[in-house]
């Protein structure tokens, strides 16, 4: 209970923090001061947003990392992590590198298309975002999550495991290859459980966390693969990018119609001279922390609903297969939330506002409860 409210503090105190930076950084001129140190170095814009972004998103990143501190100290007091803190620090200046590189490409296209259309950015803009928000996807597992964890194919250490996984395929009636299953050595930095499926087209795989395979039964595990399993022939990641593609539109409408609203008022305040400006950067960072947050909601409500579907879906495809599956899957996420130190009943203004799965007492109570089978009904995925 201590160590999910301490998340959940920090989870706000984080937002409110992110937005009171980036305010101050407008307030105390530092976006202009940055703005004119890369003015200063070049006249040719290209090498101005190499300039401007890295001071901005370094600026940023330090006064973030207090916090980052704190969370992963707590993680340490409470035995979640036992990353020591050099390589802690090595992840966190990855990360920095990795936002920066990828801020550098989005702000050069951004203000290069601003610059074209300054009425509607926003629109052009969206469609090089979504090849590159598609990019990311694709490329994640094969280049982004390998900087941070070691991955060997599944099959390599516990071929039992992928001949299980087989079976529960060919049940399914949806067969998938040994080569899109994997391990990750969490163990290395965690001693949490967890498995997820990600990527797109070549790149798309299950994933699963050698602790989970170390701390739960073969039977509970394969219960957990089954969860993951719904969540890749479900399609889930693929519904996930054109939701988060029309969001993104959405969102970058707000962006255009609020910049000019905030240009309106402090522009002169805060030593901006119109969109266009590098420093206007600062001001787009900070209404997209606010709409981040507002629409936390939305954005936790469609993930426990793609999280439901796949729990239905793990209940399904290892009944008849699993011994008392129901039981198996129930003690599953007791196992899981004990060893993550799951809050089993967080208040429901939390849940409702950040949680992107159903709380585990409910997921294990509808583990025990859901039986289409005895009732003459047909399960819902897996006939």
């Amino acid at each position: 209970m201590a160590y999910s409210r301490a998340g959940y503090t920090l989870y706000f105190i984080s937002y409110f923090l992110s937005g009171l930076f980036l305010f101050l950084i407008l307030r105390l001129g530092w976006a202009a001061k940055f703005r004119d140190i890369a003015e200063d170095f070049s006249d040719k814009k290209w090498i101005q947003g190499f300039i401007f972004v890295p001071l901005l998103f370094l600026t940023i990143g330090v006064l973030k990392l207090p916090l980052r501190l704190y969370w992963h100290a707590v993680s340490v007091h409470y035995e979640q992590s036992i990353q020591g803190w050099g390589s802690w620090f090595w992840d966190w200046t990855k990360g920095q590198l990795l936002g920066m590189g990828f801020g550098i490409v989005l702000v050069l296209i951004l203000f290069a298309v601003m610059r074209r259309s300054p009425r509607r950015w926003w629109l052009y803009f969206w469609f090089p975002a979504v090849l590159i928000f598609f990019g990311v996807i694709v490329i994640a597992p094969l280049v982004i999550d390998p900087l941070f964890n070691k991955f060997e194919p599944l099959s390599d250490k516990h071929a039992d495991l992928v001949a299980a996984i087989e079976k529960l395929t060919e049940h399914a009636g949806v067969p998938i290859p040994r080569d899109r299953m994997f391990l990750m050595l969490a163990s290395q930095k965690t001693n949490a459980i967890n498995a997820y499926v990600t990527g797109l087209g070549a790149s798309k795989r299950v994933v699963i966390w050698d602790t989970t395979i170390q701390k739960m039964s073969n039977e509970e595990a394969l219960f957990i693969v089954g969860h993951e399993l719904g969540h890749y022939i479900l399609g889930h990641v693929r519904q996930g990018f054109f939701v988060g593609a029309a969001g993104l539109l959405l969102a970058l409408y707000f962006l255009f119609r609020g910049l000019h609203w905030a240009l309106d008022r402090w522009a002169k305040d805060w030593k901006l001279y119109g969109q266009e400006d590098w420093a206007s950067l600062a001001v787009l960072l900070l209404l997209l922390q606010a709409l981040l947050f507002v629409s936390s909601p939305v954005i936790s409500g469609y993930s426990r609903m793609q999280e439901h579907a796949a729990d239905i879906y793990g209940l399904e495809v290892i009944h008849g297969l699993v011994p008392n599956s129901a039981e198996v899957a129930a003690h599953a996420f007791q196992v899981l939330g004990e060893l993550d130190l799951s809050d089993p009943n967080p208040p429901p203004f939390i849940t409702f506002w950040l949680y992107s799965h159903p709380p585990l007492a409910d997921r294990l109570v509808f583990a025990h409860s859901y039986d289409p089978w005895s009732k003459g009904q047909s399960p819902k995925y897996v006939k």
